[in-house]
């Protein structure tokens, strides 16, 4: 029994001293992360490191008042009867109207205008 007794002696200070270690390394992570929610809440950009921004960039700009940009409609091909999208590859008509000739295309459009208004 009293091998048992001085190891337990010998460890306890070791012990100790890692329990110790490890409270503190949680007490200063818990802090960090609630003062980057407080400053996230008052709309103040987090700190950033080195490398790309995390992907949730829009939503601290949207708390922070800036809007993202609205993606453009989807446009289509203005030859009538055609539901597909136009290319700017293509001159923007679709792939199976690339060869139909510019004039054609310009009247088209403009039919399409006068109709809409």
């Amino acid at each position: 029994m009293p091998a048992l007794a001085s190891s337990r002696s010998e460890l306890q200070p070791l012990i100790s001293t890692v329990v110790n270690q490890l409270v503190l390394a949680v007490e200063q992570s818990t802090a960090r992360r609630v003062q980057e929610a407080v400053l996230r809440a008052a709309g103040v950009p987090a700190r950033r490191g080195p490398g790309r921004p995390p992907k949730g960039v829009f939503a601290i700009s949207a708390a922070a008042g800036v809007k993202p940009r609205k993606k453009a409609p989807k446009q289509l091909c203005p030859v009538p009867g055609c539901k597909n999208a136009a290319a700017p590859i293509f001159g923007m008509v679709c792939a199976k109207h690339k060869g139909v000739a510019k004039t054609k295309i310009k009247k088209y459009r403009e039919a399409r205008r006068e109709a809409k208004a």
